[in-house]
């Protein structure tokens, strides 16, 4: 495999870091509701920071793939694989902008935002958005409770085009023997 044919070392970095950040969300989200209550706080504001990370880290990501091409797909895919893979990408891209953005609104509209200061990683002050933490009482918890469903589907949705990428991922590399996973590896 040349170097062409690979992902450069920064793609390779952004890309596991926010792979990692997204499994671990997932399971801080998912493993919230079978904890004590005592470490279901902690978990959603780790949850929190790391989404607001992986939000950051997006638009480094985007930054990246917008001014650096990506390695072309190897020629042996067959068209239908190649849009596949196209649109998990653009889906996963909207994906990391969506989830963390609807989190936050979610967050920024909980009735007690006020008495909860949000802190990236127990350290970080962090805000919340003024724009929804300045609605009335009642739009706030109406806003609270519309995003925090947006949120929950949009996860469904994230299980699916992760489950489906890491799928031809695997596909391409075990069934196929080719070097898929080299490309994204260093």
């Amino acid at each position: 495999m040349s170097v062409a044919d690979k992902y450069t070392k920064t793609a390779v970095a952004l890309h596991w870091a926010i792979a990692g950040m997204i499994f671990c969300n997932i399971g801080l989200g998912l493993g919230s509701q079978y904890v004590p209550d005592a470490y279901v706080r902690p978990m959603v504001d780790l949850h929190k920071s790391i989404g607001i990370t992986i939000l950051g880290l997006f638009f480094v990501r985007l930054v990246w793939r917008l001014t650096h091409r990506p390695p072309p797909l190897p020629a042996e895919y067959k068209t239908w694989e190649a849009h596949a893979a196209h649109t998990a990408h653009v889906m996963l891209y909207v994906l990391m902008i969506a989830l963390p953005v609807t989190g936050w609104i979610h967050d920024s509209a909980w009735s007690a935002a006020a008495s909860h200061p949000m802190r990236l990683y127990w350290v970080i002050p962090w805000f919340r958005l003024g724009f929804v933490t300045a609605l009335d009482p009642a739009t706030k918890e109406a806003w609270h409770t519309a995003f925090g469903i947006v949120h929950t589907y949009l996860g469904y949705a994230l299980y699916v085009v992760l489950f489906a990428h890491v799928a031809g991922a695997l596909k391409h590399q075990m069934l196929d023997r080719q070097p898929e996973l080299q490309r994204m590896w260093r």
